[in-house]
């Protein structure tokens, strides 16, 4: 396998260990009640080259600069985060600003629109629109970069299996996520931690607006782009000329119900899979759809205590074939490597392509460096909704998990289980869960995939319902939708974004 590369829209983004205690950075976001409308910087940016993010000879047109915002919002003369920000000016009859977000919690918004420059060019997107992307605090090519662990560190937390869910297991496990938790507080310091959430970033992008002297904004949002969508909506609705919520997240959902919910999502994804692999005689968990999960469970169970040969050294680890697997459910254009890699497992002779997988998704590239999106992930996460501390919630959802993902299931329910890393948090949650408001006649629609693994198709139900607004249903599994090809759910949003015509509830 060469060259992969998921689009950076497709996050969420986790490892596997955080997959499979946390899940999506899901709870809603609640306004402070200081927040002040209008808090937005007024002088326009100066653009300048987008050497430093992108190569000039790659986007000629597009223009870079960075934003700096307050790191405490209470002192806006104090330290500053500078958020990047890349511009690629419509080619034709100008409408405005069309702000991205890929996700993540912790995705480059810059980087995404450097992909979607190819992806939307010479469409009606591209004529009318000034793509526009920031990076949010500590994210992709913002500063102070996010990053709690050294590449060495990221590498030595992929060899742990962390699957002992025996008290002594479970209090390991804990010591892992304690670690961690001091490695971001040591690193970055709690008043940097404490303003990273959703809630600042919905501030930055009105701060983003007003900079680029913008009275409403376009929003295109994939992911957690769309629970940054929905709290800016929240806010500033007022500001808001359309707005496209893809993949969604249901901000009256907690981190337990969500964590459970992304879970069965994902065996939802890993049954089409199975079945798809199952029409070849050669599928590497056979054509009974009784014993795919046995037969999958039998080729990664034997790596926790010892790595399969790869053509690196480093081998495949346990935590890493799932995480492998992970990223292939994301979209039907990954099976084909994650078969490979599970019949070099059958076989014994190399996995190479399960750990190519691993690497994409956690960010590690052939030089063995790492990005900040995993760290920044759950940096995020863990400042948007309060975390239970109580243990047997945490077992009591490992048993939820049990019966509805036994695909990612190892050994039996204990009764015992690690709670997240976020209960170890060293700074408070800024957001809590609550029902989103319903928003003005015309400016969103929320676009939804019924086999989405990550952000599963009743979410985006839920929200569309929140906000009363219309919903496109996608039939499919894969995560995300719009302008990955499908003509029907392209040019509603095409539409509606140029033209502003909403459609009604359309199934594509």
């Amino acid at each position: 396998m060469t060259a992969m590369k998921r689009a950076s829209r497709t996050g969420s983004a986790v490892s596997v260990f955080a997959l499979l205690m946390a899940g999506v950075a899901a709870a809603g976001i609640a306004a402070p009640a200081d927040a002040a409308p209008g808090v937005g910087q007024t002088t326009p940016p100066v653009w300048g080259s987008c050497e430093r993010f992108v190569s000039d000879a790659y986007l000629p047109k597009a223009q870079c600069t960075t934003l700096p915002v307050p790191i405490d919002d209470a002192n806006p003369s104090g330290a500053q985060a500078n958020l990047a920000l890349i511009r690629i000016p419509a080619r034709g009859d100008r409408i405005g600003v069309l702000l991205m977000n890929p996700g993540g919690p912790g995705a480059s918004a810059v980087d995404t629109v450097v992909s979607f420059a190819d992806t939307l060019a010479d469409t009606a997107i591209t004529e009318h629109f000034d793509l526009v992307g920031f990076d949010p605090r500590g994210v992709g090519h913002s500063t102070p970069e996010l990053r709690c662990r050294t590449d060495a560190e990221r590498d030595a937390w992929r060899r742990e299996p962390m699957v002992d869910y025996s008290p002594a297991g479970v209090a390991a496990i804990e010591s892992i996520s304690k670690a961690f938790a001091q490695k971001c507080a040591d690193r970055l310091g709690k008043q940097f931690l404490a303003g990273v959430g959703t809630a600042s970033a919905a501030r930055d992008m009105d701060a983003v607006r007003a900079a680029l002297g913008e009275e409403k904004i376009n929003y295109l949002g994939f992911s957690y782009g769309t629970e940054l969508g929905t709290a800016y909506l929240e806010r500033f609705p007022e500001r808001v000329r359309t707005m496209v919520l893809d993949g969604a997240i249901d901000p009256t959902r907690d981190p337990l119900q969500s964590l459970v919910e992304q879970m069965a999502g994902f065996q939802v994804a890993f049954n089409d899979y199975a079945a798809d692999c199952a029409t070849s005689p050669a599928c590497p968990l056979g054509t009974d759809p009784a014993q795919f999960v046995t037969r999958y469970r039998q080729l990664v169970d034997p790596l926790v205590t010892r790595p399969a040969a790869t053509s690196d050294p480093r081998g495949l680890s346990y935590a890493d074939a799932l995480t492998g697997t992970v990223n292939a459910l994301y979209t039907p254009v990954y099976w084909k490597y994650l078969t490979s890699g599970l019949l070099g497992l059958q076989r014994g002779d190399g996995a190479d392509d399960l750990l190519l997988l691993a690497d994409d998704y956690e960010g590690r590239d052939d030089d063995g460096r790492y990005g900040s999106g995993q760290d920044a992930f759950n940096a995020i996460r863990c400042v948007d909704s309060p975390t239970p501390a109580n243990p047997a919630a945490w077992a009591e959802v490992d048993r939820q998990i049990r019966q509805r993902a036994p695909f990612l299931s190892y050994g039996q329910y204990t009764g015992f289980a690690p709670r997240d890393l976020c209960a170890f948090w060293p700074v408070p949650p800024t957001s809590s869960p609550h029902e989103a408001s319903p928003a003005p006649a015309g400016s969103v629609v929320v676009v939804s995939t019924t086999h989405d693994p990550a952000t599963p198709y009743q979410a985006g139900v839920d929200l569309a319902r929140q906000l009363k607004a219309p919903l496109i249903t996608y039939d499919a599994t894969q995560h995300t939708a719009v302008f990955d090809g499908d003509s029907c759910v392209d040019d509603a949003v095409t539409r509606y974004l140029v033209d502003r015509t909403v459609p009604g509830n359309l199934f594509c």
